[in-house]
């Protein structure tokens, strides 16, 4: 089969299409025709080299895949089959994935990170991550889906606990995370605020459900939330920008809000004045992905329509070092794909 991967860490230039051998498929595992991948930042750090992890190399990334069931040994799923893959990879055995929290598990993996991933022609995966799809939906809407609607969901669900009528605030509305928190919050009755830092992208965080858009490049965010809630601040903050947003998040919530952050793009070095902290009880959550369960229940909403990704351009596999240049470059409203 034809992969982009990467033989040692550097820029967009270390990757290549090569030919490769197809992926074995042992018990429990289905093999899957990539029709489309979608790119996260996760696969630049994977690319760039990250501290104290070893990416296995030569390395094919890719944790966002929709496509089709080629082969299931133990026939769990036909051939044929359309599918996306939930990115998440668990043992299925410890006390966190039978109790539903399989995104807890002490073997947690992600598509693609220590396991080869969706830059290639075919990807094996265990059956238990293959989630059908019905024929209206594109393959690249069904790629552009997982890894960031769950998280999102995830972030404001299951760990900011959204209530109807919240306000939220959404750091960076057109990023994969962003897109995706914008619709899952207007879905669950939420009032939107959304940054983003162009015209263009303003103008597609308003597309998306937006109540309220704010230029964090060119306005005060703070200045303007408050504004925008009569002095009062948000409920929610989804944060995934991390040090460069950090201050200005915490200080857009209101009393008894809380901010949820799944990322740190910008660097991990934040600090907070704990009086202004407990004064104010205000609630700090980390989120990491989400569970099997929670994507099968946000897919059901992208079945009927009711969240649909934004998809910023499909891309040949040969492109891959362009779509990593773009993604670095922060030249994307919603998602890259690649189509192998």
């Amino acid at each position: 089969m034809r992969a982009a991967r990467f033989h040692r860490h550097g820029g967009p230039e270390v990757l290549a299409v090569e030919t490769m051998p197809d992926p074995v498929v042992t018990p429990g595992q289905v093999l899957v025709r990539v029709r489309a991948c979608a790119l996260n930042r996760l696969d630049l750090w994977q690319r760039r080299g990250l501290d104290r992890i070893a990416i296995p190399l030569p390395h094919v990334s890719g944790a966002d895949v929709a496509g089709e069931v080629v082969a299931a040994p133990g026939d769990e799923v036909p051939a044929g089959t359309r599918v996306l893959l939930q990115p998440g990879l668990s043992c299925g055995r410890c006390a966190a994935c039978l109790d539903g929290r399989d995104n807890e598990c002490r073997r947690y993996d992600v598509l693609g990170y220590q396991s080869q991933g969706g830059y290639a022609e075919l990807v094996a995966v265990p059956a238990a991550n293959v989630v059908p799809i019905p024929d209206h939906v594109t393959f690249e809407a069904a790629a552009a889906f997982p890894l960031t609607f769950l998280t999102a969901w995830h972030m404001l669900l299951t760990r900011a606990r959204l209530r109807a009528g919240d306000t939220v605030l959404v750091v960076a509305g057109t990023s994969g995370v962003g897109q995706a928190a914008i619709q899952i919050a207007r879905l669950h009755g939420a009032r939107v605020i959304a940054t983003a830092g162009s015209e263009r992208k303003l103008a597609r965080a308003a597309a998306l459900g937006a109540d309220a858009v704010v230029d964090h490049h060119q306005q005060d965010v703070v200045a303007e939330v408050r504004r925008l809630t009569d002095k009062r601040g948000v409920d929610v903050v989804i944060e995934h920008v991390g040090q460069a947003t950090w201050d200005r998040s915490v200080r857009a919530l209101a009393p008894g809000g809380r901010l949820v952050i799944c990322g740190n793009t910008t660097g991990w070095d934040a600090a907070i004045d704990l009086r202004f902290l407990f004064s104010r009880q205000l609630s700090l959550l980390g989120s990491y992905m989400g569970t099997k369960g929670e994507l099968l229940q946000a897919v059901r909403f992208l079945a009927d329509g009711r969240l649909a990704p934004l998809v910023d351009a499909v891309l040949p596999l040969e492109a891959a070092a362009e779509a990593h240049r773009r993604l670095e470059a922060g030249d994307v409203a919603g998602k890259l794909l690649l189509a192998p």
